[in-house]
């Protein structure tokens, strides 16, 4: 599953490329679940269309129409965007179709342009899917009355970030960052990245994190987001940058899948528990 990282990454690039453009047509292969709309809804609202905004909610990706609709896309695991034209675009599950001839096998959704350009939505799995919404009902969809703040908007302080955890007071502190009806987008990399830098086990009860640990990992969780935004993301085997290739981001990670190495903050060895359902990294030593 992409984190919000990787989804920024994914959003960042099409807004260079895609706002402003207008729709000729939209055409769905092999895959009906991928596309659930009605094709009077397409005809009304997408064909003829101009691209206005490219947003992100959490793990959601939101292209907002001159209609008033919004075409809302989740990637899931193995979805990818791929845009063709006058530059070349492609964020991803990192196989193939990136860089090769499309429509290919895995291709569900292509959306062309005036200017005869496209946007291919590939899935090999067809887990993700792409739905037609009014702009207006977006807030209204289960999964963003459900979603929790976002980390990193500027508004959003550490007194809040604590606040959100109150109500998962008997949880452990990982499945409760997990939690995305909690704080929005995190994953399992940052999760235990934030943690590890905020000195505090995954296994602690919420109601056992002190105020100025929530403090250290709000500034953690907010330093590690940040950092892979700025570096397209993890490597992760998923996920690829703006330009097609991987992010860097894994190669400044502390502690996640470095199980086995010494802990770059006290020398420990680092090891990979089970935990929230999760493989996950800690040093023993630094996060009693």
């Amino acid at each position: 599953m992409p984190e919000l990282p990787e989804v920024e990454t994914v959003r960042r690039g099409l807004e260079t490329l895609i706002i402003g453009r207008v729709i000729r047509s939209v055409g769905v292969l092999n895959s009906p679940k991928s596309f659930p709309n009605a094709q009077a809804d397409v005809d009304a609202f997408m064909i003829d269309a101009e691209i206005v905004a490219v947003r992100r909610r959490a793990k959601v990706l939101l292209i907002d129409l001159s209609t008033h609709y919004t075409i809302v896309i989740h990637l899931k695991m193995t979805g990818q965007l791929v845009y063709r034209g006058d530059q070349v675009f492609g964020a991803g599950h990192p196989n193939e179709s990136l860089i090769g001839e499309l429509p290919d096998r895995s291709t569900r959704v292509m959306i062309e342009f005036m200017d005869n350009s496209w946007l291919y939505f590939n899935d090999q799995r067809k887990f993700g899917w792409v739905k037609l919404i009014p702009t207006i009902e977006v807030p209204n969809i289960d999964f963003m009355k459900k979603v929790g703040p976002e980390p990193l908007e500027l508004d959003f302080t550490s007194a809040q970030f604590r606040q959100r955890f109150e109500r998962r007071a008997r949880t452990n502190i990982k499945a409760a960052l997990l939690d995305q009806s909690v704080v929005a987008g995190v994953g399992n990399i940052y999760a235990d990245e934030s943690l590890w830098g905020a000195k505090i086990s995954p296994k602690r009860k919420v109601a056992d994190v002190t105020t100025e640990e929530f403090e250290d990992l709000y500034r953690e969780l907010r330093y590690v987001m940040n950092l892979a935004i700025e570096k397209g993301g993890s490597t992760d085997k998923n996920y690829v940058d703006v330009e097609g290739k991987r992010g860097s981001y894994m190669d400044f990670a502390r502690v996640f899948r470095r199980e086995n190495l010494a802990c770059p903050r006290c020398g420990a060895t680092i090891v990979k528990i089970k935990w929230a359902g999760r493989g996950t990294h800690i040093c023993t030593n630094c996060q009693k």
